[in-house]
């Protein structure tokens, strides 16, 4: 296969995870958009839940990333029953660990909220929003699970259409539900209802099966869980790293003011669109080198790789002149407050300039967690949250007075050497040798 036969096939295969990932993102900008409409501590309160939120998806991640590793390494040997055997143990593992989430969310919701160190109006609307969302939270473990299995199975349609009818569904129910005047509530509730319509027919699809690999009843086996956790623990300890540092991180924003903070939620809510490239062809990449080191050729499982790279370096520095030129209206269409859109257009000048080391980390992620080599990425983003986001971000921010924008500049530094570390990594060859 040559070059344009690499890019054409990670191409198909990453366009449906694109789509779905536009549509993840919108889903969350939807309900921003809609809080916008209640005030700016709504705003607020979303971006702390999910926050919180995004600490439990770290623990979801682990089943999710350990799933996609196996049962595409048993596609790639044409074990349909070994593939089907890990989703239902993946199944299994996911509907266990997002019914204990959701326990502990119900049991210590005001406790968990607080730790972000939002302000009593923040936390006023946070409450409802979080109470909706994470309890049942249950739905969105499954919904990252079960996509994660037809990915890994190169159906990558299937977990897009689903995706496409949790928006539609999230869409009508806000507007219902803010008719009725629920508020924050309403939202919380609209998403929840959506998520578990996208899981239904996620679940739905592996029951039918493809190419003989669905889910079926198996004996729970110790090994099978313990395969798919081998995997899946250290990309879920990554995303544990990154999502704890980035709630301190939060809190260090809040610290600095609410109208900080505000711009920061908006900010980071239009520049988690650039990431929906990187993180399709991440995905892509994730199941083709699976799939290639199942098949015993690793030499493709490499090119694939920097075929993915180069589109999407070429993706993302479209979309960072993007968010570069258009910044001030862009951040104009969350809310009228004139300091939060000079603040937001701000810090999104700034992380325009740096998309390719973005798609690096993505692309280079993908890769290595579809090898099975899942530590180093936990290693580098420590390294990348905790000592500059954190230690320098906080440097910038109060000591050098710069605010927002020196947690953004760190922010920037962060995803330029950690790009560069799993590049690094990369090119050693050591994931080649994983045995699954």
């Amino acid at each position: 296969m040559n070059e344009k036969s690499f890019k054409r096939d990670i191409f198909l295969l990453a366009l449906p995870v694109i789509g779905e990932n536009i549509l993840q993102t919108l889903l969350g900008t939807v309900d921003t958009y809609f809080a916008g409409s209640l005030s700016d501590e709504a705003i607020a309160a979303i971006g702390v839940t999910n926050l919180v939120m995004n600490i439990f998806i770290s623990f979801f991640t682990a089943v999710s990333v350990g799933t996609s590793a196996v049962v595409a390494r048993s596609r790639g040997k044409e074990d349909a029953e070994g593939a089907s055997r890990s989703i239902f143990h993946s199944f299994v593992l996911a509907a266990v660990l997002g019914l204990f989430t959701g326990l502990v969310c119900l049991c210590f919701s005001g406790g968990i909220l607080r730790l972000s160190g939002a302000e009593n109006s923040v936390m006023s609307e946070a409450v409802p929003y979080y109470t909706a969302v994470a309890v049942p939270c249950v739905f969105l473990c499954l919904q990252l699970t079960l996509s994660a299995c037809l990915r890994a199975l190169k159906d990558t349609k299937t977990p897009m259409y689903a995706t496409a009818i949790t928006n539609c569904v999230n869409i009508a129910l806000n507007f219902i539900f803010i008719r009725l005047g629920m508020g924050i509530l309403g939202l919380g509730l609209a998403t929840t209802l959506s998520r578990a319509a996208g899981a239904l027919l996620l679940f739905a699809a592996l029951l039918k099966g493809r190419s003989g690999i669905g889910i079926r009843v198996f004996s729970p086996q110790r090994s099978e869980f313990k395969k798919i956790l081998k995997i899946g623990l250290p990309a879920g300890g990554e995303k544990l790293i990154m999502r704890i540092g980035q709630l301190i991180y939060s809190s260090m924003i809040i610290s600095i003011g609410t109208a900080s903070y505000v711009a920061h939620s908006i900010a980071g809510s239009i520049e988690s669109y650039s990431y929906i490239p990187a993180m399709g062809f991440g995905l892509a990449v994730c199941t083709a080198v699976g799939v290639a080191l199942g098949q015993g050729q690793p030499s493709l499982a490499k090119r694939q790789t920097f075929a993915a790279y180069r589109m999407t370096a070429v993706i993302m520095t479209v979309i960072g002149a993007v968010f570069f030129i258009f910044a001030r209206p862009l951040s104009a269409l969350f809310t009228d407050t004139e300091e939060v859109i000079a603040l937001s257009a701000s810090v999104l000048r700034i992380i325009a300039l740096f998309q390719p080391f973005a798609a690096l980390v993505q692309v280079m992620t993908g890769a290595l967690q579809g090898a099975g080599d899942t530590k180093f990425p936990m290693y580098s983003t420590f390294l990348g949250i905790w000592g500059i986001r954190l230690g320098i971000g906080s440097l910038f921010a109060f000591v050098f007075d710069m605010g927002l924008k020196g947690v953004w500049l760190a922010y920037a530094l962060d995803v330029t050497v950690r790009g560069i570390l799993l590049l690094v990594r990369f090119m050693r060859g050591k994931w080649q040798k994983i045995v699954i």
